[in-house]
């Protein structure tokens, strides 16, 4: 029975109508005691649907492994990754939206706090002209100090600085098609802002109200240490979105403003000495206008630095800086006079 694949995107060996309708993709680390009734409701939920179950153990150290491929005996439906080492949840999805063979994809976590049955309806909603179905936790079976009051906050925080207007982002339930999924690149811990990378290349995303379920077995894996991460990934995010294409409009902005209050100083000092025979030696406030010209420089030659290396990015690697959804154009049959 073989665990790894080595394909890193098996969706090309496959025949169109091979594929499932639907590709389930669960992180586990640790989830021993849940991996059973997850598996059922799983079952029970899309029954009807043609779907694969594809877990991606993260290196857990209890007895997740044993359980999940005692599940893979019974169904052969579900699919293994292993991965060797623990590399965390961003990895975990990125390994799952490279494995799944299905049109459609799903994520969810595996300490059963989503609700499988939720899935159906998401999958409806994509039909209606979506890319992406986020879940929001409405009622949310958590502390309220701990977990709920800063989500709030970071929720608000995010919505506003990515202009991705979502009511919870840190809900691992989502329901997306498969092309989307292979457009978003995670690296870090950028699981938490799926969506807001999802929204670079135009995707249409909505939310729906979700039933969430208290932890009934296993430990959590979060706790508040995470909000210092979270606020560093959030400042990666905001510059991917509205920068990577344009550095040079950040660091040069800042260059200009801190270059220009440096000159501008420095001028005004001159005048006081010249004009009004003021001595500038012992005046610390020489020495911060010399300073801000030069910050203005370093910012300046850091923008033209990473102008060339976004360059070489897209230009190395072929990449192209815009995202096209269709094409509407008329064949070369229908151009021919009747």
């Amino acid at each position: 029975m073989v665990f790894e694949e080595k394909s890193a995107n098996p969706t090309t060996a496959l025949p169109r109508d091979a594929r499932p309708h639907l590709s389930v993709v669960l992180p586990v680390f640790n989830e021993e005691e849940n991996l059973e009734p997850l598996h059922a409701e799983i079952c029970d939920a899309l029954e009807g649907i043609d779907f694969e179950v594809l877990f991606i153990d993260d290196g857990s150290t209890d007895g997740s492994l044993e359980q999940l491929k005692r599940i893979k005996a019974r169904d052969s439906r579900v699919r293994v990754a292993v991965f060797r080492r623990n590399f965390g949840q961003t990895a975990a999805m990125s390994a799952g939206f490279d494995l799944a063979r299905g049109r459609f994809l799903a994520t969810l976590d595996a300490d059963r706090q989503n609700d499988p049955r939720d899935i159906p309806p998401m999958l409806e909603r994509l039909d209606r002209g979506y890319d992406m179905v986020c879940g929001w936790r409405f009622k949310r079976q958590d502390g309220f100090w701990l977990r709920l009051l800063p989500s709030k906050i970071a929720n608000r925080i995010i919505s506003y600085t990515t202009d991705v207007k979502l009511n919870d982002y840190g809900c691992t339930l989502k329901v997306m098609r498969a092309e989307t999924a292979r457009q978003i690149k995670l690296y870090g811990e950028m699981h938490r802002f799926i969506p807001a990378i999802a929204s670079w290349s135009g995707v249409r995303i909505d939310e729906m109200k979700v039933n969430h379920r208290p932890r009934v077995a296993g430990t959590s894996k979060y706790g508040i240490s995470r909000t210092f991460r979270v606020v560093l990934d959030l400042m990666t995010v905001k510059f991917l979105l509205g920068y990577a294409g344009r550095p040079i409009q950040l660091f040069g902005s800042i260059g200009l403003v801190s270059g220009f209050f440096g000159v501008a100083l420095v001028a005004w000092l001159l005048v006081e000495r010249l004009v009004f025979d003021q001595p500038l030696g012992d005046r610390p406030i020489l020495l911060f206008a010399v300073l801000l010209v030069f910050i203005g420089l370093q910012f300046i030659t850091v923008g033209l630095l990473a102008e060339l290396q976004t360059r070489t990015y897209y230009e190395s690697q072929g990449k192209p800086i815009y995202s096209i959804r269709e094409m509407v154009e008329s064949t070369p049959e229908a151009d021919e006079p009747r």
